[in-house]
């Protein structure tokens, strides 16, 4: 099971909704999910058992984002951009990919994302700032590093296929 082309499914992105998730607005604050988790699950030193609030009301974002927001009036920009290529990288089967994006490059990504889980929850688990730090930066830079690449791979992908060059206005 390639986990890679599962997860969209998990959060609606099949068809038009790729479009509606590739505004700016979406992406960036789907990647403000994170910190507002983390800030939810520290919390519950201040606040006890009502941090389950903030922590809910997070990962409800989380899954309802790509479905909230309308298509963007131009996606001539960056996270629009990251949006299609990850979206021809799920969709991989569809089209051949250059050369260059055939290598383990995104899960290699993904994977540092993954390391970085481990001194999250662990900084989290035992409410230490540092390894929590660490493990956040980790995590997000590993999804900006797996969007940059998916920028590229759009970039290279429209110049190959119409139908990915329709998507960029």
């Amino acid at each position: 099971m390639d986990l890679g082309k599962k997860i969209p499914s998990v959060f609606g992105l099949e068809g038009d909704t790729w479009m509606r998730h590739s505004n700016p607005t979406s992406v960036w604050t789907r990647f403000a999910v994170l910190p507002m988790l983390i800030g939810s699950i520290w919390s519950r030193k201040w606040i006890g058992r009502r941090a389950l609030v903030p922590l809910a009301g997070s990962s409800a974002w989380m899954l309802m984002n790509p479905l909230f927001f309308k298509e963007p009036r131009s996606t001539r920009n960056w996270a629009s951009k990251a949006v299609f290529g990850e979206r021809i990288w799920t969709e991989r089967d569809r089209a051949e990919l250059p050369d260059r994006f055939n290598s383990h490059m995104p899960d290699v990504a993904t994977l540092y994302q993954a390391i970085g889980l481990g001194p999250l929850a662990y900084g989290l688990a035992k409410l230490k700032a540092t390894p929590t730090v660490l493990g956040m930066l980790m995590v997000q830079g590993g999804k900006l590093w797996y969007l940059d690449r998916m920028v590229l791979l759009f970039e290279e992908m429209k110049t190959r296929d119409i139908e990915y060059a329709r998507w960029e206005y």
